[in-house]
């Protein structure tokens, strides 16, 4: 019956367009909770304040969900098709070339709870994709899906880590997948080409010098240091993950209509980014991941550069 019910899911899981599909039993994470501690207390959070927050409940997902038994993980690839021509151009992370993922994935992951409620009408499940305190990526690397590179993401043997996650948590039992070993062995691609040196060891990242972290979550004014370190990408980074041997050797575009960039995305140049007006911006933006950075710290991105 587990065996049953959990093919069901993954099976679910890939009409849905999910790409792959795991499932690990809720067990104690002792070690992705003291690296989380360490974290936290050496500052590298920086800004997101919010990651301070029940500290508990993202190392014991039974507390999100009274008598959770199981943590459904799904991986979605945004990897385009075509990649936006920097020629005259800004860059922005490839997963905001489409429409808000966290909407996608949690439409998605309900349908999976449809299912699961219709086996069994008695259980409690919930859907989550950056929305709760979810350690995402370590119950993914619970699940088989991939392990936790060097620079942090995560990383599928078979495509790389071009992959939005999302999770479910229930109360009732299933059958379980087997984490995989780490395969970055003593590459250090990522590492080197980090322009401000955020990945300050292997597996350690220190987001207040991230990109990423600096163009989406800092509220204050750049510095002249961070401007000078950040090489036209304007919303996000891509830098140690478009180095990834596992992403130059296997990375595949997405199938997936709702993450494809807009025709008028794809046709911005320096300029249209420069004279883009606020209403532009929320035309232009309305639903995807860009929105959530704001016309005025797009613009504060921009300037200077």
């Amino acid at each position: 019956m587990l065996l049953k019910i959990s093919e069901k899911i993954k099976q679910k899981a890939i009409e849905l367009g999910f790409n792959y599909c795991g499932i690990s039993a809720i067990r104690p994470i002792e070690k992705e909770a003291a690296y989380l501690k360490g974290w936290l207390e050496n500052g590298y959070h920086g800004e997101m304040k919010y990651m301070e927050n029940y500290f508990d409940k993202r190392t014991q997902p039974d507390l999100l969900i009274e008598n959770a038994k199981s943590v459904i993980s799904v991986l979605l690839n945004y990897f385009p098709s075509n990649i936006i021509s920097e020629t005259d151009n800004y860059k922005i992370a490839k997963y905001a070339y489409g429409k808000d993922y966290h909407h996608i994935i949690k439409s998605r992951l309900n349908k999976i709870i449809d299912l699961i409620q219709l086996e069994y009408p008695a259980s409690t499940s919930r859907a989550f994709c950056d929305s709760a305190p979810v350690m995402d990526k370590v119950w993914a690397q619970q699940s088989g899906l991939g392990w936790i590179g060097k620079n942090t993401c995560l990383i599928t043997p078979k495509m790389g880590s071009f992959f939005l996650i999302g999770e479910i948590i229930c109360d009732i039992d299933l059958s379980y997948d087997t984490p995989i070993k780490d395969h970055c062995g003593n590459c250090t691609r990522c590492i080197d080409a980090c322009p401000t040196q955020a990945i300050q060891a292997p597996y350690q990242l220190d987001a207040r010098k991230c990109l990423s972290y600096l163009s989406i979550e800092y509220k204050n004014e750049l510095t002249a240091e961070n401007k000078q370190s950040q090489n036209h990408w304007i919303f996000g980074c891509d830098i140690c993950q478009d180095v990834c041997p596992w992403n130059l050797r296997f990375a595949k575009p997405t199938q997936d209509i709702d993450l494809q960039p807009t025709e008028a995305l794809t046709k911005m140049r320096k300029q249209d980014w420069q004279q883009l007006s606020k209403p532009d911006f929320n035309k232009l933006f309305k639903n995807t991941a860009l929105e959530r950075t704001g016309y005025d710290r797009l613009k504060r991105n921009i300037s200077g550069l």
